[in-house]
């Protein structure tokens, strides 16, 4: 079965094809504000090279956030514009779970992604045979975050975050993996659907949204 999987609720983006559990090509997307201009092309590209057509999709996963506002939505758009051209399934996965499944670590994993504003996106889950939640996806202050932690020496921490705040997890003896473990990848998505599809399967798609956690800047200033 051809799968599609793209993430872009980070600055960097990226894009991956897998055929039967098996990754066949993953593409990274250097864009530093939005990603719309560079991923349909790169989309085509990655098709071509793999010797497949769009219309050969049968499955997409897509990360729902958090993360970028605008990357966020670029992924969920695309997505269900994709599925409503080839009636491929959709199925959805919170990016900071697709951090979790890409670090390489075992057990207690918290992921977290810089939210800016003296905060952070975070969850945690337990990671062995497969992925349960161990907390829901959050938008909070570091310190309260660290206070999720316990014990700290049980969990590990992999964060796309400020260098400060790794030392600060450090020193409250948290396992802190490196920074680059802390970018979710279109290939741990679909190293999801294929072990825990029935959590990211989208029922409706054409009402579905995805996880923002918070409102947007624009949102929160009218609301103010």
């Amino acid at each position: 079965m051809l799968t599609l999987a793209l993430d872009t609720s980070t600055r960097t983006g990226s894009i991956a094809l897998g055929l039967d559990g098996q990754l066949l090509a993953e593409s990274r997307l250097s864009v530093q504000v939005v990603h719309s201009e560079s991923v349909l092309p790169e989309i085509d590209r990655l098709f071509e090279s793999a010797g497949f057509a769009p219309a050969d999709i049968r499955r997409i996963v897509v990360g729902s956030g958090p993360g970028s506002f605008t990357g966020v939505r670029i992924a969920a758009a695309l997505a269900k514009g994709i599925r409503a051209a080839t009636g491929a399934e959709l199925f959805a996965y919170s990016s900071l779970a697709a951090i979790a499944a890409g670090s390489g670590a075992s057990g207690r994993v918290c992921a977290a992604i810089d939210a800016r504003r003296g905060q952070v996106y975070a969850a945690g889950y337990e990671l062995d045979s497969g992925l349960t939640r161990e907390f829901e996806p959050v938008a909070e202050p570091f310190d309260a975050l660290l206070a999720r932690l316990e014990p700290s020496a049980e969990w590990t921490l992999a964060a796309a975050i400020p260098e400060p705040l790794r030392q600060q997890a450090s020193l409250e003896g948290v396992n802190v993996l490196p920074p680059a473990a802390g970018e979710p990848g279109a290939a741990s998505l679909l190293f999801l659907v294929g072990l825990v599809p029935e959590l990211g399967l989208v029922r409706h798609p054409e009402t579905w949204e995805p996880g923002y956690v918070r409102a947007s800047s624009a949102e929160r200033e009218l609301a103010g």
